[in-house]
């Protein structure tokens, strides 16, 4: 089990359109992928489950990833939000 904490930089946070390119990063992977945030887990795999956590910008998550591919999937997603989620 790998994980780390990033800061969301995406003016708007993770709306629909950032929340499902990183789902779509998160599904490329085999590891369970989730991310804390104010005390709630939420499945990074699935967008309602994104949507729900109702991040904003300049909140800090906490990435976790835990399988065979978990440390080429933290890297992707961290890689994906630093470059902003395609914003």
């Amino acid at each position: 089990m790998v994980s780390r904490k990033v800061v969301i930089k995406n003016p708007t946070g993770l709306h629909l359109r950032p929340a499902g390119i990183l789902c779509k990063e998160a599904m490329k992977f085999k590891s369970l992928i989730t991310f804390s945030f104010r005390g709630n887990t939420a499945n990074a795999k699935s967008v309602l489950s994104v949507l729900g956590a109702c991040v904003k910008c300049g909140d800090e998550v906490e990435f976790t990833c835990e399988g065979i591919d978990e440390e080429e999937a933290l890297q992707a997603l961290i890689t994906a939000i630093e470059g902003g989620l395609g914003e």
